[in-house]
């Protein structure tokens, strides 16, 4: 499925892929996104959907980078995670993008 970026997107920093079983530490849930904690990764602060995490360990290999997109750009979405889209954008980097900033194209 592709979506087209309605607003800009300017991301939080770009971060390493973090392997499943990897310690995560959770801080406070998040009251904008629900179902995300705050949470630090091997020394980075980032955010983590609730069901990535399983026993204080991530259950799945994990990048927090959000696409860094500007209103117009269209991305393929690979996964939606609760309000979040999983997706790579026409330079072939794949990132986060919140779904309230981006809307369906028909292909």
């Amino acid at each position: 499925m592709k979506v087209r970026i309605t607003e800009k997107h300017e991301g939080e920093g770009t971060f390493p892929t973090f392997e499943k079983g990897t310690a995560v530490k959770l801080k406070e849930r998040g009251t904008h996104y629900l179902n995300w904690y705050a949470c630090d990764i091997k020394g980075h602060q980032t955010y983590v959907p609730d069901t990535f995490v399983i026993d204080g360990k991530l259950s799945r290999d994990y990048n927090p980078t959000e696409l860094v997109q500007e209103a117009g750009d269209i991305v393929e979405v690979h996964e939606i995670i609760y309000s979040w889209l999983i997706a790579t954008n026409q330079n072939g980097v794949t990132g986060w993008v919140p779904a309230e900033k981006t809307v369906s194209v028909e292909e």
